[in-house]
């Protein structure tokens, strides 16, 4: 078996795992962050909302799918089950390397701010 038989091999058993994850049992949360994230390098993941828990805090979903959008224009996705996602947030709050803010309609909602490459790297390690 060549190596192109060996990369196809690889690349079709994740070719349905992300099949799995849109179609089939992979249940998902897709959230979209607006145009503001590209000067912040930040993305924004709500947690209550009118003093109830809400969004990650208590989506049953299996996969959280985070877009990332300029003018309308989707430049990329991110995507992480829903069970290190939570562990990555809680790691990187008690680490001083997130915080809380307030936002939504009427500063209703709490959000954990979290700068996206350092998520990205702790995401590789979790």
């Amino acid at each position: 078996m060549g190596n192109f038989d060996i990369d196809l091999d690889f690349g079709q058993i994740y070719e349905e795992k992300v099949r799995d994850i849109f179609e089939g049992d992979g249940s998902i949360e897709v959230k979209t962050e607006r145009d503001i994230w590209a000067s912040t390098g930040n993305m924004a993941l709500e947690i209550r909302c009118r003093g109830e828990l809400s969004g990650l805090s208590i989506t049953d979903a299996k996969w959280w799918i985070h877009i990332f959008t300029i003018d309308g224009d989707m430049k990329y996705m991110l995507a992480l089950q829903v069970s290190k996602l939570r562990k990555i947030i809680k790691y990187m709050f008690i680490n001083d390397l997130a915080r809380i803010i307030k936002g939504g309609d009427d500063d209703e909602s709490q959000m954990v701010l979290a700068p996206i490459r350092l998520l990205i790297d702790i995401a590789k390690k979790v």
